[in-house]
């Protein structure tokens, strides 16, 4: 089978954001190169993620099953992906860029005599992936050479999840061949995060505070206009270094990658670490009193003013609107 393979991650019967993301980047792919896409997933039980996967425009999804697969553990998925490309032989295998992939994917790739090429932010002619290096401060462009299959995994943010058209598809099942004795690590349970966590990875509206606001005292302002606009808030690195918001509301390459319809930063300058978590962005709307900040360099529109007035005003004009 050549093409494109796209494999998509589960989680406790849940598919992440991410994996939509990392079909959109292999619809992507295959469209350039006039190459079919087709889907895998891994696991015991996928049954119930097959039908979710298969609407996502994929005209072939498989499921790799065996008892071994229920929990994950680098080496049954690496064993079972393993067999799986060999059989298929697919041109190139997309993975989402999540810790998991990160920690089996460079033994499945060492294993087809491959390089995986990471964090994988753009795709252009040729193809030609792009990586970000130095905290995103310099690009890297990188090409596939050689035989055998190239590989990649998608950075979170840099493909839209709403870019797939819907088909129907082919479901197959496939049945690895693993001895217990190859598993060679004994899953711990599942980490889990603290149950105030926020997901602003999937959030759709995002009002964004940074050093601007002086105070955390002012921290209310930006927050009646996120209320306002039913937006999640969030900030930039000082703010929650200096403790004003909880470190879960922190965006950057050292907090959360997000990928809104609408991202509003308010008193952000416009650092490239900030910029690193926030690129993904469909809509970016700034409001600075620098008109040189870098920010507008991003933004789709700017405010160029004192936050203390422009805020106010959006939160009163938006209120007034909803009556």
């Amino acid at each position: 089978m050549s093409g494109v393979l796209v494999v998509v991650e589960q989680h406790a019967g849940r598919i992440a954001r991410i994996s939509w993301e990392a079909c959109a980047a292999a619809q992507h792919l295959g469209a350039q190169l006039s190459l079919p896409v087709s889907a895998v997933i891994v696991g015991a039980q996928v049954e119930a993620q097959i039908s979710e996967v298969a609407a996502r425009g994929l005209p072939r999804v498989a499921r790799i099953e065996h008892p071994l697969l229920a929990q994950y553990t680098a080496d049954g998925f690496t064993l079972a992906l393993e067999q799986f490309v060999k059989a298929e032989q697919p041109d190139y295998i997309v993975f989402p860029h999540t810790y998991q992939v990160r920690d089996y994917a460079p033994a499945l790739a060492a294993r087809l005599g491959q390089v995986l090429i990471s964090d994988v932010v753009a795709i252009g002619d040729g193809p030609v992936f792009t990586r970000q290096l130095l905290q995103g401060r310099l690009n890297g462009s990188y090409r596939h050479v050689g035989t055998g299959p190239c590989i990649i995994s998608v950075q979170a943010g840099a493909f839209r999840a709403g870019e797939t058209e819907k088909c129907a598809a082919e479901v197959t099942v496939v049945s690895p061949t693993i001895d217990p004795t190859q598993i060679r690590t004994k899953p711990g349970e599942p980490f889990r995060g603290s149950s105030q966590t926020v997901d602003l990875g999937s959030a759709q509206l995002i009002v964004s505070v940074g050093r601007g606001i002086k105070d955390a005292a002012n921290i209310p302002i930006v927050q009646e206009l996120a209320t306002a606009l039913g937006a999640e808030l969030a900030a930039s690195r000082p703010i929650c270094d200096n403790g004003w918001l909880p470190m879960e509301r922190q965006i950057g390459s050292s907090g959360q990658t997000v990928s809104p319809k609408l991202y509003l930063a308010v008193g952000i300058s416009g650092a490239i670490q900030h910029l690193v978590g926030m690129k993904g962005s469909q809509c970016v709307v700034a409001i600075n009193k620098d008109p040189d900040a870098p920010i507008f360099e991003v933004a789709d529109y700017g405010i160029v003013g004192d936050l203390f007035e422009v805020v106010p005003a959006l939160s009163a004009a938006l209120k007034a609107a909803k009556g």
